[in-house]
């Protein structure tokens, strides 16, 4: 069993868990991932004990979090203790603005669940791509990516880099102001270190964003976050769930069909010369050779290029 090594993040009794989320109350779902359900709950901070009902209402302490229950473990979710594990050892070790903060944990009686901040915005994925969600202008997409650029930038930039391995819109979340925050740690791998050039594990990840390379060796780098990055890029510039890659670079090349691939909740409110270099930057990411790919340090500066200036008035 990991050992916590963050005090911010406590042991929470399941009990209080089941009362925070009103024993799971099916209209609490927040979403559904392979490995558990993500409900909203109310503790109170101080005791991180349920905040619900008339509590809820008198508490002063009391927040919002989001709980993550794993599903029961069984041939089809084998890996469930296995990546409630890792995630609960990473996020207890990473403090970064751009990841999201772990409040609680519990594996009382094999009910296995995590504690989150809530982010009210949710997924970067919801508002790309289901209907009902704010639409996402072009200055906060350039935000967005920046978060998620930053995020990934520190954790490859660690003493011992920490290599995502499902990185996708779903996993990047969002603030009240649009801040990113990464999240969904569970296949999260230490990365090389010294002079090895890669790790070697079982092939993980979401398909679509998962990097060829990884796919015919499984050697695993920083490169293959990269690589999932430049799809995420596309989706941000297009709003779209499956980009077609080849179409996309064939739109790049011609320089002249840019409205065939940008977002059309846009309504042509982009600068074109940003919306062509985030194209530009998204396929350098998504190269096939990784020696070709930039660093996430690299793409985070790209990215602040693109910012609108900020208005101090």
């Amino acid at each position: 069993m990991t050992n916590p090594t963050n005090r911010s993040a406590r042991s929470m009794a399941f009990k209080e868990i089941k009362k925070a989320t009103g024993n799971f109350q099916w209209d609490l779902r927040l979403g559904e991932g392979a490995f558990g359900i993500v409900y909203k709950g109310w503790i109170r901070e101080d005791t991180l004990t349920a905040a619900n009902g008339f509590m809820r209402a008198l508490s002063r302490s009391r927040i919002a979090v989001a709980v993550k229950k794993w599903k029961p473990f069984n041939d089809v979710s084998f890996l469930g203790p296995e990546t409630w594990s890792t995630e609960l050892k990473y996020l207890c070790q990473l403090n970064h603005p751009n990841v999201v903060k772990l409040i609680g944990y519990c594996s009382e009686g094999g009910n296995f669940v995590l504690v989150y901040e809530l982010l009210p915005k949710g997924s970067l994925r919801n508002h790309l791509l289901r209907r009902g969600h704010q639409a996402l202008s072009w200055d906060t997409r350039i935000e967005v990516a920046i978060g998620a650029a930053r995020g990934l930038s520190f954790l490859h930039d660690r003493e011992i880099p920490v290599i995502h391995r499902d990185f996708h819109a779903d996993n990047i979340l969002l603030d009240a102001d649009f801040n990113a925050k990464l999240s969904g740690f569970g296949l999260a791998k230490d990365g090389p270190t010294g002079d090895a050039s890669h790790v070697s594990t079982r092939v993980m990840g979401t398909w679509g964003f998962v990097a060829p390379e990884y796919v015919a060796t499984g050697h695993l780098t920083a490169k293959c976050d990269v690589f999932a990055f430049g799809v995420v890029l596309l989706q941000i510039l297009s709003g779209r769930a499956n980009v077609d890659i080849q179409t996309s670079k064939l739109l790049m090349n011609g320089n002249k069909k840019l409205s065939q691939i940008v977002d059309p909740k846009l309504n042509g409110q982009y600068p074109r010369n940003a919306a062509l270099a985030v194209m530009r930057l998204a396929f350098q990411c998504l190269n096939s050779d990784p020696k070709h790919r930039p660093r996430m340090d690299e793409v985070l500066v790209s990215l602040q290029k693109l910012q609108a200036p900020k208005n101090d008035g």
